[in-house]
């Protein structure tokens, strides 16, 4: 069984249930799960690193992205368009999206997440152009070829711009022909055991382009199957308007209508929910995840993490596409989230370690995940390794649990490890030839965007 040792860890930040720091420690992990923490263990292992310059932290968990979104960013046609508008002009370009495209991107973004410390991945991929192929396969080999812990989403829309809703007719489906699929998907693909490197969601995109029959048989398949439910809501005040004209409703009620609360559900965003919304949320167990950086380049507005937190409801942290964020990176959403609900609620703001804590546990709760998001005895081995010498944190030593998300962290870490194996060293991926990968994404890319 591979194992893997570090020695004299300067600081372990556990986020266990006791937000243990550990100093001058050792962490042995043994066929991927962490099987002693303590101060000079006995064990010896296959290999060992020197961490006594290193702080080590549990794997970043991303609750919500859009990897296929990495060969669309940057677009300056897009840069100061609000959602639905944005939405329209891009959805010209992903119906273009095919396996290599999908295979690329997914390469490159969770490449990039990997590099800054996030170990498990949730991607909300809904676009499924005509004859495109079978993209969730094509995203889970992707991400084995990185040793990702990788969470895909059979997303959908069943609802074109003919039947009022935004994306072209190439990219939708009928309900039938996304119910079967997504049967399918779990079936093929769904792992739900400990440890699990893949697992499968229900994920229709958002109410202003799927059906309310849709949601409702993806909120019952999904059920029969035991997997999660996600998707977009209360993201913006356009929305609220478009359920409130359609359904009389406001979007949660609306969601609720159709099964789509409980501690199976996590919705993205969640900007727009009123006092009484967010009650009923942290009742239900029902989630959301934060999307900072997202949120602001859309002019969407600022989610109530504060009273999200204070009220009970599962938050964690997320990206969302690299077209609305322009990045992959969750360790500079840690230190965004941070200033942007300082600035607004001051005192009652998450402190740094707080958002790390979402980061870690609280995105891992929202996957349903008790395996990993914490490094304890028993649990999965996924984590970091900062070297604790840079130049850059000078200082910042003081409280190596809260200084990711307010000194932050620029440039990659330096070791990210995942079900114990090394996947990043020296700040460089190591299971993939990173700059044969970019050269080839970008060929790619540059083919896709000139065909749009």
């Amino acid at each position: 069984m591979p194992s893997l040792l570090i020695k004299n860890l300067a600081a372990l930040v556990t986020c266990d249930d006791g937000d243990r720091v550990l100093n001058n420690t050792d962490l042995y992990c043994e066929n991927g799960v962490i099987r002693a923490i303590g101060p000079v263990l006995p064990q010896s292992a296959d290999k060992t690193i020197d961490g006594s310059h290193l702080w080590c932290y549990p794997g970043l968990v991303n609750t919500h992205h859009h990897l296929y979104q990495v060969f669309s960013r940057n677009l300056p046609q897009v840069q100061n368009l609000e959602l639905f508008d944005w939405l329209t002009t891009l959805y010209e370009i992903w119906k273009g999206l095919d396996g290599e495209v999908i295979r690329l991107s997914t390469l490159t973004g969770c490449g990039e997440l990997l590099k800054h410390g996030c170990t498990t991945v949730f991607d909300h991929h809904y676009v499924f152009p005509n004859r495109a192929g079978d993209l969730t396969g094509v995203q889970f080999a992707a991400a084995a070829e990185l040793g990702v812990r990788f969470h895909a989403s059979r997303g959908s829309m069943d609802l074109s711009k003919k039947d009022g809703g935004l994306p072209p007719d190439s990219v939708v489906q009928t309900v039938d022909e996304i119910m079967k699929d997504s049967a399918r998907c779990v079936e093929t693909y769904h792992d739900a055991s400990f440890g699990s490197m893949r697992q499968v969601a229900l994920a229709p995109c958002s109410p202003f382009s799927v059906s309310s029959e849709l949601l409702r048989q993806s909120a019952i398949l999904a059920r029969q199957y035991g997997v999660r439910l996600h998707t977009h809501l209360a993201e913006t005040k356009d929305e609220e308007r478009f359920t409130l004209e359609k359904f009389h409703m406001r979007p949660l009620e609306y969601m609720a209508s159709l099964g789509w609360m409980g501690p199976d559900v996590w919705f993205a965003h969640g900007i727009h929910f009123n006092e009484e919304e967010l009650r009923e949320l942290a009742r239900t167990s029902t989630g959301v995840a934060h999307c900072p950086i997202s949120n602001m380049k859309l002019s969407s507005g600022v989610a109530q993490v504060p009273e999200m937190l204070k009220l009970g409801v599962p938050v964690g942290l997320a990206v969302d596409g690299s077209a609305s964020n322009d990045g992959s990176s969750l360790m500079e959403e840690l230190r965004v989230a941070y200033l942007l609900h300082r600035l607004r609620s001051s005192a009652a703001a998450p402190s740094g370690y707080d958002m790390l804590k979402i980061a870690t546990r609280g995105s891992a709760r929202l996957l349903g995940r008790t395996d990993i998001g914490s490094l304890e005895i028993g649990k999965c081995a996924d984590f970091f390794l900062v070297d604790s010498r840079r130049l850059e944190l000078v200082g910042g030593e003081y409280d190596p649990a809260s200084v990711l998300a307010t000194v932050g962290l620029r440039g990659p870490v330096d070791t990210t490890v995942i079900n114990g194996k090394i996947v990043v060293q020296d700040g460089r991926l190591v299971t993939v030839d990173e700059d044969a990968v970019a050269a080839e994404a970008r060929q790619v890319c540059r083919n896709y965007l000139a065909k749009a």
